[in-house]
């Protein structure tokens, strides 16, 4: 494994392994040798998330794997440093520009996963900050990583969204591991959770309901 060698590495190798930021005091420029770097170690760190979910036919997208990280990076430091930042907060998070494919929202996960702590921090210190808008509108189009933080899918095709059977697989496994009643309530997901669980829906998640055509 790489050893941190910049703010925007330390921050993200930090981040993976042990779940906490470092803030520092100014945001610096993410160098193309930084980028290179982390595209290493973002492939490494897919490649083994993919054993887990046992399937050949996805690889990492680098480009949305650094994408996201260079987000989280930015929306982190951005929680404490402000200064001649108002005017252009679109430079430190600017919009997915590739193909939205279940390999893209897997590597963004990566780093997106994080995101829904940072934006509750950031609501914390200031619910009217902009810049929570704009992390929760990629939460919305990358939701999978936004599992767990209550966001506006009511546009969301289920049956479009979760044909793939290893993407279906690993959202609700993370429905479940999250307890998003307000996703698991959904009749598609419901369905779909309940055929997962079988008999054995006590062990699983006892409080759930499920949803029917009557209950709905």
């Amino acid at each position: 494994m790489m050893e941190p060698k910049s703010p925007f590495l330390d921050t993200i190798f930090l981040l993976r392994k042990n779940e906490c930021i470092t803030l520092f005091s100014n945001i610096q420029t993410i160098s193309p040798k930084e980028e290179k770097e982390a595209e290493v170690y973002f492939e490494a760190e897919f490649e083994k998330e993919r054993l887990e979910f046992l399937s050949d036919l996805l690889t990492c997208n680098t480009t949305a794997a650094v994408w996201a990280a260079k987000v989280l990076y930015h929306s982190a430091q951005l929680y404490l440093i402000r200064e001649s930042t108002a005017d252009n907060l679109e430079n430190f998070i600017p919009k997915f520009k590739g193909t939205r494919d279940v390999s893209t929202i897997l590597s963004a996960d990566l780093c997106l996963r994080f995101l829904p702590e940072v934006i509750i921090a950031l609501n914390s210190a200031d619910p009217e900050d902009p810049l929570i808008k704009m992390l929760e509108a990629i939460l919305t189009e990358f939701h999978y990583s936004g599992i767990g933080y209550d966001l506006d899918l009511s546009r969301v095709n289920w049956e479009e969204e979760l044909r793939d059977k290893t993407y279906r697989k690993l959202y609700l496994e993370r429905i479940v591991e999250k307890k998003d009643y307000k996703l698991a309530e959904i009749p598609f997901i419901n369905a779909l959770l309940m055929a997962e669980f079988g008999m054995h829906k006590e062990a699983f998640w006892r409080e759930l309901k499920i949803i029917t055509q009557e209950n709905q």
